[in-house]
C-alpha cells in the first residue's frame, strides 16, 4: 500500500493554478526527488503532503498512522528553548520522558531519597520500553554530526543556523516519510555527506527538494517534475530524466508550433469577405472557436535565464600572492603560514568546514585584511564585484528594479545600454515581479537578483560567497557557463560539489589547524589528492558513534549508563530472536509467494537488526570497557 496518494489535487492562490489535477503516490522505501523552477509550487506540494495545506479539490489519502516530518525553507516562529530541547522536540512524547529522566537525575545527585529511586526506575522502564535511549543517541550523534551548540539559545540564531536546528529535528523524529526542501542550504561539505550517508543507511521514505546534483544523483529513485502545474514522474536517474525532459519539451514546442501555424491560417480564412461568411462552415467555425480559448489558457514555457557578467579592463597578470601568511582571532589560528600566488584567469575554490575561516581568507586575498605574519602583495587594476550569501547588498523594503537600478532606468552592460525592465526580464523577473519589494521574494529570486545587481558592476575580479543556495539547477548550469567563460579571476567559496567540479582550476582546502592546502582542480580531483590520512577519516555510521560515544578518559558509569549497561543483553538478545525468527520465515518456500511489499517489509527489518546490533554490541563492549570490574 502507498504511504501516500494524491488524487486529481488543484491548488491556486487566487491566480492560475499552482497544481493543476495532479495525481502522485510514494511508496515505502522510496526516495523521491521533487524537480521544478523556483516558484512553481513544490514547497506547496510539500505542505500539502504534511497536511499543513488544504487543496481547492481532490483527495488525499494517507496510510494509517503514517508519520510525516518536513524541514521548510520557512522557520516557525513559534519555536523556542535551547538548541537540544529544539532538536529533541521532534521525538514527540520520547522528549518529555527524556527530560522527566534528566530532572530526576539532577535531584539524585543533590541527595535525593528512596521516592526519586522509584521514580527515576518507573521513567527508566519507559524509556526503554520506548526504545528511549537509542532516541537519544540519534539525537547526540545528528546534533554532532550538524556541528550544532545544545547550550545555544534558538531564538537567537542565525536564520541559517535555525534551518540547520530544524534539519536535525526533522532527522531525529524517525518518520515513515521525511520532506527535505533544500536540506543542504547552509551545510558544509562535510556535512552534507554524512546527511547522504545517513539518509542512503535509513529505511525512511524521502520526498525532497535540492540544486545539489550530486546529493540528488546519489538519493533519488524516482523523479517528479513540476511544470506549469502539471506532475510527471520520471523513472530512472537524474540524467535520463534530463534527456528525457529535453526531448519532451523539444516535441511540446513542435507541436505548439504547428498549433499556431494552423490558428493563423483560420483567423484568416474567418475574416474572410461577405460571400466566404455566407458558405462558413459552422463546424469550422466552433473550432476555431475552441483553438482560440486553448490558445489563450496555454502556460508558454518559462524562458531561460539569459545572464552576461559586466567584464572590467583586464587586472595585471598578477592579482594576489601570499606568503606565509598567519592570522587568527584571539588565540585561534586561523591560517597558518599559508603562500599561493594568484594569477590572472584562475578560478579558485576554497573548501572547508563551517567557520573554518574561508570568508577570512577571501578578505585576506583582497587585502581588506593584514596578516598577523607573512605578506600579502597585490596586482594592479582590480576592479572586485562581491557576491555575498547573507545577501548584505539587497535592501529589503525597496523594488527589485530599485535594488539593481538605483534610480535608473537604463543600464550600460559591455557597452550596450539596457533598458532595467529589460535585464531583469534576462534573469527572470516579468515587470510586475521586477516592481515587487524585496522582501516577498523567495530564496531563489534573491539569489537571481543578487546575480542581477552583481553584473552590473564591471568587474575582472568575481568573488561569489556561497551561490547555489536555492538556485535552479537550470539557472545553475548557466552560472557554470559564464563563470567557465569569464576571462577575469574568480574566487568561489561553495558546497556544492558539481559546482566545484565544472568551474575552478584550482582549490584550496582548510584541512586541520589553521593549515590551508592547495590542489589542482576541483572537488573530486581534491579527493583523490588528499593525503591519506584524511582520506581514511571517513568512518561508517557505526564507527561514527562509537567514536562519538567514547569516554575521553577512565572515569565511572553514570547512573543511565549502568542502566543501560544491565539492559543490553536482553535487548541484544530479544533482537537476535527476532532476528533467527525473520531468518527462519524466509527459508520457508512460501514467504516469496506472499506480497511483495511484505517481502520488502521483512528484508528492510532484517538490515535494521543488523545494524542495530552492530551498535549494540559496541556499545556494550564500550560501557564493560568504562566498567571493568562490574563497579559503578
Amino acid at each position: 500500500m502507498s504511504l501516500i496518494s494524491l488524487q486529481n489535487i488543484t491548488l491556486s492562490f487566487g491566480g492560475p493554478p499552482i497544481l493543476q489535477q495532479v495525481n502522485l503516490q510514494i511508496e515505502p522505501g522510496e526516495r523521491v526527488c521533487l524537480i521544478g523552477r523556483n516558484g512553481e509550487g513544490k514547497s506547496s506540494l510539500m505542505k500539502l503532503i504534511a497536511g499543513d495545506l488544504k487543496p481547492d479539490s481532490g483527495n488525499i489519502i494517507r496510510q494509517q498512522k503514517l508519520r510525516v516530518a518536513r524541514l521548510s525553507q520557512d522557520v516557525p516562529l513559534d519555536l523556542n528553548g535551547s538548541v537540544f530541547e529544539v532538536v529533541a522536540g521532534g521525538l514527540g512524547e520520547l522528549q518529555k520522558l527524556l527530560t522527566q529522566y534528566h530532572d530526576i537525575s539532577v535531584r539524585l545527585s543533590s541527595g535525593g531519597g528512596e521516592n526519586l529511586l522509584t521514580e527515576m526506575e518507573t521513567v527508566q522502564h519507559q524509556l526503554e520500553t520506548a526504545g528511549g535511549w537509542q532516541a537519544q543517541q540519534r539525537v547526540e550523534t545528528v546534533i554532532s554530526r550538524l556541528q550544532l551548540n545544545v547550550d545555544s539559545n534558538f531564538s537567537e540564531l542565525s536564520g541559517g543556523m535555525k534551518r540547520r536546528v530544524l534539519l536535525a529535528r526533522a532527522l531525529v523524529s524517525d518518520p515513515d516519510l521525511l520532506l527535505l526542501d533544500e536540506p543542504t542550504n547552509h551545510l558544509d561539505i562535510n556535512a552534507i555527506t554524512w546527511l547522504e550517508e545517513f539518509l542512503l543507511n535509513t529505511n525512511i521514505s524521502l520526498l525532497f527538494v535540492t540544486h545539489d546534483r550530486m546529493l540528488l544523483r546519489k538519493l533519488a529513485t524516482r523523479i517528479i517534475d513540476l511544470d506549469r502545474g502539471c506532475l510527471t514522474s520520471w523513472p530512472g536517474n537524474y540524467d535520463t530524466y534530463l534527456r528525457r525532459k529535453a526531448e519532451t519539451l523539444a516535441a511540446e514546442t513542435s507541436q505548439q508550433t504547428r498549433f499556431d501555424k494552423k490558428l493563423a491560417q483560420e483567423e484568416i480564412w474567418i475574416r474572410q469577405g461577405i460571400k466566404a461568411r455566407r458558405t462558413r462552415n459552422e463546424g469550422r467555425v466552433r473550432d476555431l472557436i475552441e483553438m482560440r480559448k486553448e490558445c489563450k489558457a496555454r502556460q508558454e514555457i518559462v524562458g531561460r535565464a539569459r545572464m552576461q557578467i559586466h567584464e572590467a579592463v583586464p587586472s595585471g597578470k598578477l592579482v594576489a600572492e601570499l606568503k606565509g601568511v598567519t592570522f587568527g582571532y584571539d588565540d585561534k589560528i586561523i591560517i597558518q603560514n599559508f603562500s599561493t600566488t594568484i594569477l590572472r584567469g584562475d578560478r579558485v575554490g576554497i573548501i572547508g568546514p563551517n567557520g573554518s575561516g574561508k570568508t577570512t581568507l577571501l578578505r585576506l586575498l583582497l587585502g581588506d585584511l593584514k596578516p598577523q605574519q607573512g605578506s600579502v602583495r597585490l596586482g594592479t587594476n582590480l576592479e572586485t564585484a562581491y557576491f555575498d550569501q547573507h545577501r548584505a547588498l539587497l535592501d529589503e523594503n525597496d523594488t527589485v528594479i530599485n535594488n539593481v537600478g538605483e534610480g535608473n532606468d537604463m543600464l550600460t552592460i559591455n557597452g550596450r545600454q539596457r533598458h532595467i525592465i529589460g535585464y531583469l526580464q534576462d534573469f527572470l523577473f516579468a515587470p510586475d515581479r521586477a516592481r515587487s519589494p524585496v522582501r516577498i521574494l523567495s530564496g531563489g529570486e534573491r539569489n537571481r537578483l543578487l546575480l542581477a545587481k552583481l553584473f552590473t558592476k564591471p568587474a575582472n575580479i568575481l568573488v561569489i560567497d556561497e551561490p547555489t543556495n536555492d538556485l535552479d539547477a537550470e539557472t545553475l548550469e548557466l552560472l557554470e557557463e559564464l563563470l567557465f567563460d569569464y576571462k577575469g579571476t574568480v574566487l568561489l567559496v561553495s558546497h556544492d560539489r558539481v559546482f566545484l567540479d565544472n568551474v575552478v582550476t584550482s582549490t584550496f582546502v582548510f584541512e586541520k589547524e589553521g593549515k590551508v592546502q592547495e590542489y589542482a582542480g576541483g572537488y573530486d580531483d581534491w579527493l583523490i589528492q588528499r593525503p591519506a590520512e584524511i582520506a581514511e577519516t571517513k568512518p561508517t555510521l557505526e564507527k561514527k558513534i562509537k567514536k562519538k560515544l567514547k569516554p575521553a578518559a577512565p572515569r565511572k558509569l553514570t547512573f543511565r549508563e549502568a542502566r543501560e549497561l544491565e539492559s543490553l543483553p536482553q535487548r541484544i538478545e530479544a533482537m537476535e530472536t527476532e532476528q533467527q525468527e525473520i531468518y527462519n520465515s524466509m527459508a520457508d518456500p512460501s514467504f516469496y509467494q506472499q506480497d511483495s511489499a511484505l517481502i520488502s517489509q521483512a528484508k528492510a527489518r532484517i538490515e535494521e537488526l543488523e545494524q542495530s546490533l552492530a551498535i549494540a554490541y559496541e556499545r556494550w563492549e564500550e560501557l564493560e570497557a568504562i566498567n571493568p570490574n562490574g563497579k559503578k
